[in-house]
């Protein structure tokens, strides 16, 4: 294939692309697809994705705009005359409301209807009487599971046809090449070798897809010998070994050393003691540590385990940290794997629950200043999964016109690609390409129209 006038900094130049790669970048004549001036960039990476749940949520009832569990309630009662068995629905955030939500309240809007609300962070699940029998979980005192029970509601919820589910799962790549994603790493709580082998073999082969190790599938992993970067096909190849150590900071269970406002602390679900013989075994199988904490004290003890370990990783969120930690990142070779979409939903809630220490959250000015690595995902299906939203978010701190929130974290344009991409415009490099139709230098990057997408050498996407 050959890409002509395609914008490269100031200047159009001819891409010519063989075998999947790059092979030849000048002046070299008409080709295939004339781009007409059309900017040109690596292809983008989400770097944090829990992809089939981001499917079965575009399935189900969204209650993201309900202030108050009496407006989610309402929701609810609109919509339980067409639920088919468990009304399912996604999105809530309770940080702020004003009311609690509670069983008896959903029993109102649902009868005996199951209902299963999962919330936004997807770190608790709000059920109705008739759900919490059909899950096991009778005479639950609210309703408002949190962390393990609420991850395992939410598994059996999506357990689905896998011929129904892949077929979500597939409108759901097509719409993310659509945005120039080119590839994902995939931290949904399964065993994702299966469901993806599965899915590439029946024609979703519209990303690249790394997926990551949980504690529950590590023996697993281990006598199968993946190990991170190991390549199991074109499309397909193994990531690093996901450990969840604290919670979220809607559920305000988040391991933080200030206390919030009602004089808790968060939960801390992996403790050092079990941290360290979790990870030592996967780094010796040669799965890379990749670490969840959003707290500052989990992110400390979090960065502690990979200084006694000896080895790098990622840490997933990174939400708050102290600012003792920010050069730590760098020294130890562990890269900050951030949502910056996520500053945009909880700046209002961070506000009111951490608001002597927002100016240490989000913090990627400050981390990429100590020379830490960034790398961004949506945490879709927490954010949608759109690297221009998330770029934007990281750029102006702002969103809907409001006032940037901590103006002093802001980040370049170029810095934040950078964050978004794991190759470059240049020959020998993979033909993974976005063409795009407004200067993404800017900041006006959220709502970017791409034009084609390639990975590979292989049209994913394309309007012109």
């Amino acid at each position: 294939m050959l890409l002509s006038n395609a914008r490269l900094g100031d200047r159009d130049r001819d891409i010519r692309v063989e075998g999947g790669r790059i092979v030849e970048i000048g002046s070299i004549g008409t080709g295939d697809i004339d781009l007409a001036g059309r900017w040109v960039v690596p292809g983008l990476w989400d770097n944090h994705v829990h992809f089939t749940q981001w499917a079965l949520t575009s399935q189900r009832l969204d209650v993201s705009g309900a202030r108050s569990a009496r407006e989610a309630a309402l929701l609810v009662a609109s919509a339980v005359g067409e639920a088919p068995g468990i009304l399912a629905g996604a999105g809530f955030r309770d940080g702020l409301w004003p009311d609690a939500p509670t069983a008896a309240l959903l029993d109102e809007a649902g009868g005996r209807v199951p209902v299963v609300l999962v919330s936004g962070d997807l770190h608790a699940a709000w059920l109705n009487t008739a759900a919490l029998e059909r899950f096991g979980v009778a005479g639950h005192p609210t309703g408002l599971l949190r962390e393990d029970d609420a991850f395992d509601v939410t598994r059996r919820l999506g357990e689905v046809e896998d011929s129904v589910l892949d077929g979500w799962a597939l409108a759901a790549a097509r719409e993310a090449a659509s945005r120039g994603v080119v590839g994902i790493a995939d931290l949904e709580m399964d065993w994702n070798r299966d469901t993806w082998e599965r899915r590439i073999a029946a024609g979703n082969d519209l990303l690249r897809v790394q997926f990551a190790v949980y504690t529950q599938h590590l023996d697993r992993a281990i006598d199968e010998g993946l190990r991170t970067g190991l390549e199991l096909g074109p499309l397909l190849s193994v990531g690093g070994f996901k450990v969840l150590t604290d919670g979220s900071l809607n559920t305000r269970t988040a391991y933080t050393h200030e206390p919030y406002p009602d004089g808790g602390h968060g939960m801390l679900t992996v403790p050092p003691a079990e941290l360290l013989p979790l990870l030592r075994r996967a780094t010796d199988a040669g799965l890379e540590p990749w670490v969840h904490a959003i707290g500052d004290h989990a992110n400390t003890l979090a960065l502690d385990a990979f200084a006694e370990l000896g080895v790098g990783g990622r840490i997933e969120h990174a939400q708050l940290l102290s600012e003792t930690d920010y050069p730590r990142f760098a020294e130890l070779g562990v890269v900050a794997s951030v949502q910056p979409e996520h500053a945009m939903d909880d700046r209002d809630v961070a506000d009111a629950l951490w608001s002597d220490r927002t100016g240490r959250l989000y913090a990627f000015r400050s981390l990429l200043d100590a020379g830490a690595e960034l790398a961004f995902g949506s945490d879709a299906p927490v954010s949608a999964l759109d690297p221009w939203a998330t770029m934007e978010a990281a750029v102006t701190r702002s969103r809907d016109g409001r006032e940037p929130w901590h103006p002093e974290q802001r980040i370049s344009s170029g810095e934040a690609l950078a964050a978004s991409t794991r190759s470059s415009v240049a020959e020998g490099e993979p033909a993974d390409l976005v063409a795009v139709e407004r200067d993404p230098g800017g900041t006006q990057l959220r709502g970017m129209p791409v034009a084609l997408t390639l990975v590979a050498g292989q049209v994913s996407h394309r309007t012109l």
